[in-house]
């Protein structure tokens, strides 16, 4: 009797799995169809949220060579012990990296280490030095100051063109980081991005007659600056306005990084970066008229926008906030 009631066993399974199987594969081909409809979906995503992506590990940028003009969203992941920028510069026709590195470089270097000496009055004589063309170069933007392993998301809109990209932040001997390697050159298509202008929650404001103006509250949590250029000039360091957003920990010397922030003191834009301080990014130098965003996520404590410029606090380029939950 035990041998037929195994045969019986396995004929009602054969009969269930007739019937069940093809249920079974009908539900299961359904789920692989939404799951690949979802990750479909989701690839579409991300192609549309594309950003330029740069990553600096040493004295580079790695990034393409070649983007789409319009609004690009830059993601600047900053992998190296060094404090970096990414600034975008239009050089006039037919100059390239290599013309910053073999002609502008060597000038600030060679002028940094007069000052650096002590011999200030000589280290600036040497800037008449620089090519007249270098008078014809413009700053379309970047990222802020980015302390190492820390991510900025930067919005700038770009019109066809070849651009050099760079960051003249010091090695800890003065010598500039263009003078290491840090420029490339990037070319900017006639076709258009797509990409439509970001919606800012917090805008903010900056000139030379007002200093930086905040519009709107900051609180805690993710939010979208945008930074408005009234007017731009050229500062005693020859460089124009910027804003750079700082996060400082309780024992942070504000004079100390107003100090930092004026590449042409000795100790200024110099390895290492002053203590208790992390830059989050920020809008470097843009022509007036000119608007960009930068993204931060901000948590609880104290934090400060800062531009590039001599002596920031009293033009009003320093401001200071807490967010406090």
């Amino acid at each position: 009797m035990k041998p037929f009631k195994n045969y019986k066993n396995a004929y009602n399974f054969v009969v269930l799995s007739i019937f069940i199987l093809p249920v079974f594969l009908l539900i299961y081909s359904c789920k692989t169809d939404k799951k690949q409809s979802e990750t479909n979906i989701e690839k579409e995503k991300i192609e549309k949220e594309k950003v330029v992506e740069i990553l600096t590990e040493n004295m580079d940028f790695q990034m393409p060579d070649t983007i789409s003009s319009g609004w690009n969203t830059f993601r600047y992941k900053n992998s190296s012990p060094q404090t970096h920028f990414f600034l975008i510069d239009k050089y006039p026709e037919g100059k390239t990296s290599e013309d910053a590195e073999n002609f502008i470089a060597p000038v600030f270097d060679n002028a940094m280490k007069l000052i650096m000496e002590g011999k200030t009055e000589e280290g600036y004589a040497e800037f008449s030095k620089l090519p007249e063309w270098f008078n014809d170069v413009i700053f379309v933007g970047g990222s802020g100051l980015l302390s190492p392993n820390q991510v900025s998301i930067t919005n700038l809109n770009l019109k066809q063109g070849k651009y050099i990209i760079e960051c003249y932040v010091k090695m800890e001997n003065g010598v500039f980081h263009t003078s290491m390697g840090m420029t490339k050159d990037l070319v900017v298509t006639n076709n258009d991005s797509g990409y439509k202008e970001p919606k800012a929650d917090i805008s903010i404001n900056i000139s030379s007659t007002d200093g930086i103006v905040i519009n709107d509250t900051i609180s805690s949590g993710k939010h979208t600056f945008s930074v408005y250029f009234k007017d731009q000039i050229v500062h005693e360091n020859f460089v124009g306005h910027d804003i750079h957003l700082v996060k400082l920990e309780e024992n942070a010397d504000i004079d100390k990084l107003e100090h930092w922030m004026n590449w042409a003191n000795p100790e200024g834009l110099i390895e290492p970066a002053p203590s208790h301080i992390t830059f989050l990014g920020g809008v470097n130098d843009m022509p007036a008229g000119s608007i960009g965003y930068f993204t931060a996520t901000l948590e609880k404590g104290k934090y400060a926008l800062i531009s590039e410029v001599p002596n920031a606090l009293s033009k009003n380029m320093l401001q200071t906030f807490v967010i406090s939950e």
